[in-house]
């Protein structure tokens, strides 16, 4: 360590610091009520530290510091540091993403159940999280089957003429051009919200009795509907199970400490239902960072966006006052952070505990990332990787697709493509590699702790002058990385070679190495997804031409209308209200296309 810490020269205000290595990168930011005694503490004694601890202290080369009014300001800025650096001795949480909720818009006049993963404070009201985006879907569907609410948006059913299909199917009233009863209709949403709610009992009872009523009115289709509605409440609840006496909803949040590092299971109970479960996993940590983990935890899973329920039960006390305080200002609700009291609530940190556990103890399966960054000589491992490939025909529609991994699977919903109009009929790959560094660069963090490219040196190096004539950000430019077929240029051959910058051969991989393996089926996803979008974009290319050719549309036109349906299918579903709703059309011009989309 060649830092020397003086205690005078930093201040005994609340606040954040920013340690940085030899090289400038930030490597830990932390919070404290007081900058100057927390700091200190990481100079004392310091072979009482965890092992953690004491190499992040070896690495200090400075120490940045900004002052906060409150304590609770410097949580705040502390956690937007860390989502922004992502520093390497941080508890960093890697999966994030937001999880699937049921949302019922209660202000609409014909309330619909939709599929959500953002709260908005919009007077709706939501259910869940569900970790499995399947299983929600499955769910929706049973429930459209036998409670027959509107599906469509609002924009479409303000607009709509006649019935669409799920009306046709027996799977919505059709409110928007049938007089439904509003009374009527509101008793199915009650129904569906009692369900969501955990009240399952409670209606089947109410729609046992009446179907039992129906029955001996000889009114047999109507106590089928009963029946079947009571089939598919039994189906969706099956999978649930009961862990609470009363109706509450509680996040519990256990941790569990392998030899490979601390598991954190999270179970979500709904109504005194256990709902869901995720496990977290962190490598190399123990539990002498129990406080951290937790305290990092809460501060970075639960956005604003997300639901956030009224009590969260922890396995013991962390700064739980500050962190409560900014999770009820997220979620304009109260929220109390408390370790268990009862009987049940100990129970559930068991079960919670035991998830925690069985995850930790899973992730001793392979450590490919850990034998990646030793392989390609990382300062880490690899936690998000990025694989870029350029692809055009004969130097048209020239695009780059990326393709991200993290924590070692595919992150699908963050693939993207981007396209350069300006290098239309040029050919240039390198060209097209150096623009999407500054696409890539514009569009913000979070950074790719790896940059895979699919090429040669070439590539390599066009990626990397682009970085180092653009990068400004305050953090270390991403590890690059590139793969190329070898000497037989044939797809899957197992001497593909990993070129690295700076290096004028290319890294000594073994072909069928795990490693080699592992990018080559990053590689082989990028490869596939950027064709993919090729083969669309020149698909489009021809159905535009399909509706040019239509009398009345222009160019313009036909922008309007590709902007607003996206395809020729929608296109000639939609009527001649929702034409004229399209900007710039008319309800004449919509009479005109809605007849020559009939002829098409």
């Amino acid at each position: 360590m060649n830092f020397e810490f003086k205690g005078v020269d930093y201040p005994t205000s609340p606040g954040v610091y920013s340690m940085k290595d030899s090289a400038g990168r930030i490597i830990y930011v932390g919070k404290a009520a007081s900058l100057r005694t927390r700091l200190s503490s990481y100079f004392r004694q310091i072979h009482k530290h965890s092992p953690k601890t004491r190499i992040l202290v070896s690495k200090i080369n400075s120490i940045d510091t900004l002052v906060t009014a409150t304590e609770k300001e410097a949580l705040l800025l502390e956690a937007s540091l860390i989502k922004k650096h992502r520093p390497r001795y941080n508890i960093v949480l890697k999966d994030d993403k937001q999880y699937v909720l049921f949302q019922l818009d209660k202000r609409s006049e014909y309330p619909r159940l939709r599929l959500t993963r953002k709260v908005v404070r919009d007077g709706s009201v939501y259910f869940g999280p569900y970790t499995s985006s399947f299983f929600a879907r499955e769910t929706w569907k049973i429930l459209g089957k036998v409670f027959p609410l509107r599906k469509c948006s609002d924009t479409a059913f303000k607009n709509r003429v006649r019935p669409c299909l799920y009306h046709d199917m027996g799977q919505c009233l059709g409110p928007c051009v049938n007089f439904v009863p509003r009374q009527d209709y509101m008793n199915l949403v009650r129904q569906v919200e009692m369900l969501l709610s955990g009240k399952a009992g409670d209606l089947i009872s109410s729609l046992r009795l009446q179907m039992e009523s129906a029955s001996e009115s000889l009114e047999f289709e109507k106590a089928a509907k009963f029946r079947d509605q009571i089939k598919a409440i039994n189906k969706t609840v099956e999978k649930q199970s009961v862990v609470l006496n009363e109706y509450s909803d509680i996040d519990v949040i256990a941790l569990a400490e392998s030899s490979q590092g601390v598991g954190l299971g999270l179970l979500f109970v709904r109504k005194g239902r256990l709902l869901d479960k995720k496990n977290f996993f962190w490598p190399g940590l123990s539990l002498e960072e129990g406080e951290e983990i937790l305290h990092s935890f809460v501060s970075q899973f639960y956005s604003s966006t997300k639901f956030i329920p009224p009590k969260l039960l922890v396995p013991f006390e962390f700064d739980m006052q500050s962190s409560a305080e900014i999770l009820s200002e997220r979620s304009r609700n109260a929220v109390r952070i408390t370790t268990p009291h009862t009987g049940e609530e100990k129970r559930l940190l068991e079960i919670a505990r035991k998830n925690a556990s069985i995850g930790a103890r899973e992730k001793k399966n392979d450590n490919i990332l850990e034998v990646l960054a030793s392989r390609l000589k990382l300062s880490s491992p690899p936690q998000r990787i990025e694989c870029i490939d350029a692809s055009h025909l004969g130097g048209e529609g020239m695009r780059v697709g990326m393709v991200v991994y993290e924590d070692a699977k595919p992150e699908k919903s963050q693939y993207r493509t981007y396209v350069f109009p300006e290098l239309e009929y040029s050919s240039d790959d390198y060209a097209a590699l150096y623009h999407w560094v500054i696409k890539r660069i514009d569009s913000g963090p979070p950074w790719g702790d790896l940059i895979l490219i699919d090429g040669g040196k070439g590539q390599l190096a066009a990626v990397e002058k682009a970085f180092s004539d653009n990068w400004t950000d305050e953090a270390p430019i991403p590890h690059l990385a590139s793969i190329a077929k070898g000497p037989t240029r044939k797809a899957g051959e197992l001497e593909d070679r990993i070129f690295r910058p700076g290096r004028k051969n290319h890294l000594p991989l073994k072909g069928g190495s795990p490693e080699l393996l592992y990018l080559q089926r990053i590689r082989d996803e990028a490869h596939r997804f950027v064709i993919g979008r090729q083969r669309k974009s020149r698909k489009k290319k021809v159905l535009q031409s399909e509706v040019l050719s239509l009398p009345g549309i222009g160019p313009k036109t036909a922008r309007l209308l590709w902007d607003a349906f996206e395809s020729v299918a929608k296109m000639k579903e939609a009527t001649v209200a929702e034409l004229s709703q399209v900007p710039g059309i008319g309800k004449k011009r919509a009479k005109q296309i809605y007849d020559a989309f009939i002829e098409l």
